[in-house]
């Protein structure tokens, strides 16, 4: 999925003029000379966040990676919770990417963003199928009595397992995307959160769901120990990721995280759940099929 575009606005009329000269010479096929100017604007706007960050891409593009980095370190400087990214551009500079997850704020901005036509590109441009897939992986165990659809997005998991759950909760870090999925009217409680800072569930989940939404988490083994203690005795994770041939998991040049199978069944079985997985293709990249791993993990004995 490609980043959300930038407000390029600084407030200076001057700074904002060079801005959008800048912006042409890029446009025109010279990030070299668009990175020169912008430095000038820069120089007059030196707290402009978002300004930096396209700095950043622009000597990236010209091949002055060590400029990038430094112009990405400002943003970082400059926005601490990193809402534009930085430290995912950074991190996608090295051979070995060691960026565990991804910043919170980037990720609500990004989908705050694609909210209104985030399910026309999903589905229709990138045949996205993911729900279906994991409702066909988990249908035979229902009905469920309460299912927790996990970075609930616009609510695509929702309609799919709503016939199958008797009290259905959805959450998401997306303010934009939760105005989505409350449209759909499927969802009995909806609510704003960070699932990396997800308190143990009161009353305990006999099935959560996370379609395509690790896929933005590097570590597994926090979030795997949270739903493993949130599950009720004969409760069930299911989730989908993009598969890895080797290694625990590493950031993509999508901005995606894949993870290798073993890793799932390491961290799975530490949590205390029995895991399947199966291949599946759930989506399509440019054109090519994204190969993917359904998982689903039920509670030990």
């Amino acid at each position: 999925m490609a980043l959300p575009p930038l407000r390029l606005s600084s407030g200076d009329p001057l700074a904002d003029r060079r801005a959008a000269y800048a912006d042409g010479l890029a446009a025109g096929g010279d990030p070299a000379a668009a990175a020169d100017l912008m430095a000038q604007a820069l120089d007059m706007a030196p707290r402009w966040t978002a300004a930096w960050f396209r700095l950043g891409e622009w000597r990236s593009a010209a091949g002055d990676t060590a400029g990038a980095v430094a112009a990405w370190d400002r943003v970082l400087a400059l926005d601490p919770d990193d809402a534009l990214g930085a430290a995912l551009r950074i991190a996608l500079t090295r051979d070995v990417p060691d960026l565990d997850a991804m910043p919170p704020a980037f990720v609500r901005n990004l989908y705050d963003a694609y909210a209104p036509g985030f399910e026309a590109s999903l589905v229709g441009a990138l045949s996205y199928r993911g729900p279906q897939m994991l409702l066909d992986a988990v249908a035979a165990r229902g009905p469920f009595d309460r299912v927790l659809d996990l970075g609930c997005g616009t609510g695509l998991m929702g309609v799919a397992i709503r016939p199958h759950a008797r009290w259905l909760d959805g959450c998401d870090l997306s303010p934009a995307m939760l105005r989505e999925a409350t449209a759909k009217r499927v969802y009995d409680r909806l609510w704003e959160q960070d699932i990396a800072q997800m308190p143990v569930a009161d009353a305990p989940y006999d099935l959560i769901l996370a379609a395509d939404v690790f896929i933005y988490l590097g570590a597994l083994d926090p979030i795997i120990m949270w739903a493993a203690a949130s599950l009720a005795p004969q409760g069930m994770l299911a989730f989908t990721v993009e598969a890895l041939s080797d290694g625990d998991f590493r950031l993509q040049p999508s901005s995606r995280y894949a993870h290798a199978a073993a890793y799932l069944v390491r961290v799975l079985t530490a949590a205390g759940l029995v895991p399947q997985l199966t291949p599946a293709t759930l989506r399509q990249d440019r054109g090519e099929p994204v190969e993917s791993i359904i998982v689903t993990a039920a509670r030990a004995g």
